[in-house]
């Protein structure tokens, strides 16, 4: 089993910045992909950034050249860096793991931007 909290959430003006963390526990020795999905309200969840544990990355085209994730497997975390926020990004934003074959989510965290 694999726990997965996220922090770093809130309301932000068009044009900011907000830097999300999950911290994994648990059994998290070989935890493979870990990833940034989001949800808007109406629409289905959506991949906005995945990285290896080697650091090979993937982004959605939406977010590329504004949103960074990054993975220190020392505190089995990752981060997601989001710059130039668009009200566009406005969702409940989770943090995913593959462990061993399953998936794993986190409880999720809300970012709100405002115009």
């Amino acid at each position: 089993q694999v726990q997965l909290v996220e922090s770093g959430g809130g309301l932000v003006q068009a044009g900011g910045s907000l830097r999300l963390s999950c911290a994994a526990s648990g059994s998290i020795f070989r935890i493979n992909v870990m990833g940034w999905y989001r949800q808007a309200p109406g629409k289905q969840r959506e991949l906005v950034a995945s990285i290896r544990p080697g650091g090979s990355t993937n982004y959605a085209d939406s977010v590329k050249g504004r949103f960074t994730i990054s993975r220190d497997n020392g505190k089995n975390t990752v981060y997601l860096q989001m710059n130039n926020l668009k009200p566009e990004d406005t969702a409940v934003y989770y943090c995913n793991a593959d462990h061993l074959g399953s998936v794993y989510w986190g409880q999720g965290t809300q970012v709100t931007v405002s115009s």
